[in-house]
């Protein structure tokens, strides 16, 4: 494969951000449509994540019409740059949908072994969180700063998130529970946003089930930029989806594998 051109997939990643600020805060907090994907449950999907994609999508064909494409509204485009964008124009609709600044625009670029750059932006707080090449960088209200995962080898003293209390099939919400017992705090419902804190320094564990690949791409490439660790739960690669747990230090990673390995 050709050696990666960072710089400009970074330029690229951040066009394509602004360009879902724009899509996603036209209907933020606003009168929303809601539809539902799902027979037998709940999985919606407004306006705004078809627009963002959309938006995102036309950049691309203008930006980088040979590199392939996966989006969670809009399937696979196949490329032929080895390249592929993986996008979620909204990670966490719900809140989206709720009014609640914790959702995020997912961007990724993956190569044959997984994100080579990830980028989270929540376009309301204005914060932006990106990784690509091992290094991992912030701005938003506070300026711009470097992002490093925090070390710490004690499970005790980890705060650790979920999205969902449910977590996923009992078996894993079994698994959660009994991991985030021996964890000092336990909070839910940040979706994309808890792995930019764990990227900040500011948690330790992010543990999830039934992820798809538009899920966790983005966050694999800032939280590895930024020194975490991103696995399934038995440790192997995780860019695919299913169970996964990020950890901001191989001690905390390791710890939390004792519990969900078993799983």
């Amino acid at each position: 494969m050709d050696q990666i051109d960072y710089p400009a997939l970074i330029q690229t990643a951040n066009a394509l951000a602004d360009a879902a600020r724009k899509a996603t805060l036209r209907h933020f907090r606003a009168e929303l449509t809601v539809d539902n994907k799902l027979d037998g449950g709940f999985d919606p999907v407004t306006q705004a994540d078809r627009e963002c994609e959309v938006a995102m999508r036309d950049l691309l064909a203008e930006l980088r019409p040979d590199d392939g494409i996966l989006g969670e509204e809009f399937g696979n485009k196949e490329g032929t740059t080895g390249l592929t964008w993986v996008l979620d124009p909204i990670d966490g609709t719900r809140a989206y949908m709720s009014g609640t600044p914790t959702w995020g625009v997912l961007i990724a670029v993956n190569n044959a072994f997984g994100p080579v750059l990830g980028l989270i932006d929540q376009p309301y707080i204005g914060e932006r969180f990106i990784g690509a090449n091992g290094v991992a960088q912030m701005s938003g209200p506070h300026g711009s700063a470097q992002l490093k995962a925090r070390r710490r080898d004690k499970l005790s003293e980890a705060t650790i998130f979920t999205t969902f209390p449910e977590v996923g099939s009992p078996e894993e919400q079994k698994a959660f529970h009994e991991l985030a017992r021996n964890c000092r705090l336990t909070r839910y419902g940040m979706d994309c946003y808890a792995y930019a804190l764990l990227a900040s320094g500011q948690i330790d564990l992010v543990v999830e089930a039934g992820l798809q690949s538009y899920d966790i791409c983005a966050p694999i490439g800032v939280i590895e930029a930024a020194g975490g660790i991103v696995t399934n739960w038995k440790g192997g690669p995780a860019h695919d989806g299913g169970r996964v747990v990020a950890a901001a230090s191989p001690e905390i990673h390791a710890a939390a594998l004792e519990y969900l390995s078993k799983y």
